[in-house]
């Protein structure tokens, strides 16, 4: 299938947005923001209107690609422009005054935008450190001896037990301590099913038509091919869902276009695996934060025996704590430790730790807090477009840490030109497109309201709207 992966011409709204966003990071330029007077490589200054140096260089540590804005597809993260584009020159020669680096020693780390807007991550600055170190401290004095060796490769019992309680109450998955196997993050969880399914004969693994790249990799690094689904305004549609070995959704709130899936689909997805023996992984990833009302269900619970539920504190709580879960059919956990190995690879203390965070009321009280933070901040972002962007139009429910916004035809490229000129990092929706989807194409940002902490929220809603266009 041919992906629509059409690159967007840039219309007069666009060129609008373009010109702002190029005004404002001459400001920004004065008052010393980072990479403000800096381009994108595929988008030289005098296309802007403006003279300037050409380009923005990659961006997000860690991760390969160019530009915030327009990069190659790689995971939601930090992003920054390159030290050769912020000082503005284009030849390899250094200039006679610059310090000479030792050989062998890696390159300067790229500076970070002013404003961060990817989708990926939860404020982090509101992590609560106090309640997660009285946490430590009762767990680890009550903690046997025996709890810091080796262990139980599912993962210690107080995590598994509380967590079966919790997911119950709080998202109507069908949990026993014995069928949740504890992972170091999402990724590893969808490392272990994909060995899993390869070990079974399986080759397909049917994906949604948006989703993350990291994912489709993870999958593909086990043997798997991943094969888009069919997206509509109902969501992903299940209707071409046939031989294929799995199916990996996000029901509850569709990474990124932030939709749920509807409840015929929910029927037909389940009454799929249920004829063919397919399995069907429900990536929970944010399913905590619904704002307008009650949560929706986790899919699990209609058949337990075919969906495996996995869920994550990446959201919730922060990534670094590498802390999630997968709740397994019962014929599937001796297969999923075999590919997992022997060891359990997540700390005990932590695992300990988010045990009596559960149980204690702490991570209820702390979810409460969050929902209201997240809250507020999006409804402020849909004020400001209908004062400001009255053609931006933001979609999906309002639920989760990021919302698509809607942009008027053929100014998706030339907004995240202005973004970078910003220096505001943001993504464009076409990057979290699979390459063999064929859907149709809509300008939009990505935007991860839910990643700036509260002093620069305001200052990065101030440069979003500055480069939108009107």
């Amino acid at each position: 299938m041919s992906g629509g992966r059409r690159g967007a011409s840039a219309g007069d709204g666009g060129a609008s947005a373009g010109r702002r966003g190029a005004s404002a990071a001459g400001a920004g330029a004065s008052a010393g923001y980072p990479g403000a007077s800096v381009g994108h490589p595929d988008a030289p200054a005098t296309r802007l209107g403006v003279s300037g140096p050409p380009s923005v260089s990659a961006a997000h540590p860690g991760v390969s690609g160019v530009s915030p804005a327009i990069g190659s597809r790689s995971r939601p993260g930090t992003s920054g422009l390159s030290p050769a584009a912020a000082g503005g020159r284009t030849s390899g020669l250094p200039p006679a005054s610059a310090p000479r680096r030792a050989p062998g020693l890696p390159p300067s780390p790229a500076p970070r935008p002013t404003y961060n807007l990817i989708p990926g991550t939860p404020d982090l600055a509101s992590f609560p450190r106090t309640q997660w170190l009285k946490a430590a401290r009762r767990a680890l004095a009550i903690a046997p001896h025996q709890a810091l060796d080796y262990g139980d490769p599912r993962g210690r019992v107080e995590l598994r037990t509380a967590l079966a309680g919790y997911l119950s109450r709080a998202r109507g998955v069908r949990a026993d301590p014995e069928r949740i196997l504890v992972c170091a993050g999402f990724s590893q969880s969808l490392r272990i099913l994909g060995a899993v399914l390869r070990a079974r004969g399986a080759r397909t693994v049917a994906v949604e038509s948006y989703g993350l790249d990291v994912h489709w990799n993870l999958l593909a690094d086990t043997g798997l091919r991943t094969i888009p689904l069919p997206f509509d305004e109902r969501g992903t549609d299940p209707g071409e869902l046939a031989d294929q070995d799995a199916v990996l959704l996000t029901p509850a709130h569709q990474f990124p276009m932030g939709g749920t899936l509807h409840r015929d689909r929910r029927a037909a997805v389940v009454e799929w695996a249920r004829r063919t023996g397919g399995l069907v992984i429900e990536d929970d990833y944010d399913g905590e934060f619904r704002y307008d009302r009650q949560p929706v269900g986790a899919l699990q619970g209609l058949d337990p025996d075919h969906v495996v539920y996995a869920g994550t504190a990446s959201k919730s709580l922060a990534p670094g704590l590498r802390l999630a879960w997968l709740v397994l059919p019962p014929d599937l956990m001796q297969e999923v430790l075999s590919a997992k190995g022997g060891i359990d690879t997540c700390g005990t203390l932590d695992q300990l730790t988010l045990a009596e965070f559960l149980t204690s009321g702490a991570y209820d009280r702390h979810v409460r807090a969050a929902r209201l933070r997240y809250r507020r901040r999006r409804d402020a972002l849909v004020a400001e477009l209908a004062r400001r962007a009255p053609r931006v139009h933001a979609t999906g429910i309002a639920a989760g840490l990021h919302v698509v916004l809607r942009l008027p035809p053929g100014t998706e490229q030339s907004t995240l030109r202005a973004a970078a000129w910003q220096s505001l990092a943001v993504h464009g929706l076409h990057r979290y497109q699979h390459p063999e989807a064929t859907v149709e194409r809509h300008d939009a940002l990505v935007v991860g309201y839910g990643t700036p902490p509260d002093h620069a929220w305001s200052g990065a809603l101030e440069a979003l709207c500055a480069v939108l266009p009107e």
